[in-house]
């Protein structure tokens, strides 16, 4: 009886290690204005994980726009080859202004690997107490629903729709 607790004691720690390091991908999400030719500067390191849409902030800057920006480009950049690495969109410099929750969304394409990346906010409520904060959500490609096709057409020996035989009644079978 003293082995099977002593096999749990062991394991407890173990399983509490693995459940922290459930997050094990990371990406760096960039931010530009549209109208500028400067470098993209970081807004967002996230640690996520594709099997579990799982997801987390590990920093969030709020980017500093000048007054004149109104369009910012949100991705995935590579400083190395100085291009973005994803998909990138576009959301209004406003999305990041004070009064406003910023919800950076990943798209992830079946491999895990980051396809897109998208930003919106909703206004943050005057009586809103908590969760006002930068958020994340992940989402994950997954196959089309296939489309539904009716039975086939029949014809008859002569190219022309086969008239349905008449329903018989229980008598006549």
């Amino acid at each position: 009886m003293k082995l099977p607790f002593g096999l749990l004691a062991f394991c407890i720690p173990v399983l509490a290690i693995a459940a922290s390091s459930d997050l094990i991908d990371s990406t760096t999400i960039s931010i530009q204005p549209i109208e500028s030719s400067s470098t993209p500067i970081t807004l967002a390191e996230i640690k996520y994980n594709p099997s579990t849409l799982s997801a987390e902030l590990i920093s969030y800057d709020a980017p500093e726009i000048d007054s004149e920006s109104k369009l910012l480009r949100v991705g995935v950049y590579d400083t190395a080859t100085s291009s973005w690495k994803s998909a990138t969109s576009m959301t209004s410099a406003e999305s990041f202004s004070k009064g406003y929750s910023p919800t950076v969304v990943l798209s992830l394409d079946a491999q895990g690997g980051v396809i897109g990346v998208s930003c919106k906010s909703g206004k943050i409520d005057a009586g809103q107490t908590r969760d006002f904060g930068p958020k994340v959500k992940v989402l994950k490609t997954a196959k089309g629903k296939l489309p539904e096709l009716n039975r086939p057409v029949v014809l008859s020996p002569e190219g022309k729709l086969a008239e349905p035989e008449p329903e018989k009644s229980i008598l006549q079978k």
